[in-house]
């Protein structure tokens, strides 16, 4: 994971029929290649999960069981998507617990191996840069910086959005408010630190936690 602006990228978001990287599965796959912070070409596609999109999803997405009906199943459509990407860094919203997980378990089935590429996660980067916000999701920051939301839960809108966001990130990085400076950042991953209660009392444990299990007395 790299807590950086990276100008030639790729980012992504997916579009799943649920919560669960364990159970769901993934119903669109979006993403823009940036090449020198310009977007130069973008890829989209509907996913045929197999399965019945479950209406929760349909209500958050639109997307329903006859759009995909005759979309790619996973395999194709992470094929495509792995050859779009190449080894350009990943950079998306929330990526780390979730667009990942599902992207790493079926590139695994289906391929034999996962994605090693590096990524941006910008809810990462924005718990590092602006901690005095109470909610770092992409409609708040979408607020926060007066990025439009319309066609938000769509891959490919998500895209764009989590883009323009990344890009005001930018300035955050290269200079931090004072409050900042102060967050306690993991040495290990580089996510922040977070409070927790122990059987010893309170310690710093890293937000990267299981993956990450760094911690350190209070």
């Amino acid at each position: 994971m790299l807590i950086k602006f990276v100008p030639d990228c790729v980012i992504f978001d997916l579009e799943t029929t649920g919560l669960s990287p364990e159970k769901e599965s993934i119903i669109e796959i979006s993403a823009l290649r940036i090449k020198g912070g310009e977007i130069v070409d973008e890829f989209s596609t509907l996913v045929n999960p197999g399965v019945h999109i479950p209406y929760e999803s349909s209500a958050i997405t639109g997307i329903t069981d006859d759009m995909v009906a005759g979309s790619p199943d996973v395999k194709a459509a992470l094929g495509m998507f792995k050859s779009f990407v190449g080894n350009e860094v990943l950079v998306g919203h929330n990526i780390r617990n979730f667009d990942l997980k599902f992207i790493q378990r079926d590139a695994l089935k289906y391929f034999g191996s996962e994605m090693t590429n590096e990524y941006v996660d910008t809810l990462v980067v924005a718990r590092r840069c602006l901690p005095q916000l109470s909610s770092r999701s992409l409609e708040s920051l979408s607020s926060y910086y007066g990025v439009s939301y319309d066609g938000a839960h769509r891959a490919l809108a998500d895209c764009h959005i989590t883009y323009e966001i990344y890009k005001r990130l930018k300035g955050e990085l290269n200079n931090p408010c004072d409050a900042a400076k102060s967050v306690p950042v993991c040495p290990r991953c580089g996510n922040v630190l977070t409070k927790r209660n122990g059987k010893f009392g309170e310690f710093w444990g890293c937000k990267s936690y299981p993956e990450c299990r760094f911690t350190k007395d209070c």
